[in-house]
């Protein structure tokens, strides 16, 4: 999909992928070191991600589409080669998301013939959190990275 009504896509796929991937990154990331607050999250946090998932590689799609019109620069090449990096990250919170999800729901525990012992659990609940705050974390550098290239590239060039 290159183009909305006569526009290019990209520019306005990157107005929700600028919303909903740090979110999805600060719902996960606030989810796995805050108990309470994963409890009212419930399954936001997934959904979020689901939309990250989603709406990234229909970003990056639309941008590669965007560049082939456009005239190069060094910023645009940076630009879409951190765009396609972008993807890696995202699909990497959202399996983070969907496996802290499942470790934590009821509803999918109960469904576990045998149930890990607690400190199992608990060092799965460990490593699962350590790895969602770092993910969280990169995702929201790479948004940042990603996002100042493509502006550099428009506004500078």
């Amino acid at each position: 999909m290159d183009t909305i009504n006569g526009i290019p896509a990209h520019p306005l796929f990157v107005h929700l992928a600028v919303v909903a991937i740090p979110l999805a990154a600060l719902l996960a990331g606030v989810g796995a070191v805050w108990p309470s607050a994963r409890r009212r999250l419930g399954i936001v946090p997934l959904l979020v991600a689901t939309i990250a998932l989603v709406v990234t590689p229909l970003t990056t799609s639309a941008g590669e589409a965007l560049q082939q019109k456009t005239a190069p620069n060094p910023d645009l090449v940076r630009h879409a080669e951190l765009g396609d990096q972008m993807i890696a990250w995202v699909a990497t919170l959202f399996t983070l998301t969907v496996l802290w999800w499942a470790a934590h729901d009821e509803r999918i525990l109960a469904r576990v013939p045998r149930r890990p012992s607690a400190q199992v659990s608990r060092t799965i609940t460990v490593i699962l959190a350590v790895a969602i705050v770092i993910v969280a974390v990169g995702t929201l550098v790479m948004v940042v990275l990603v996002g100042d290239a493509g502006a550099r590239s428009v506004w500078l060039h």
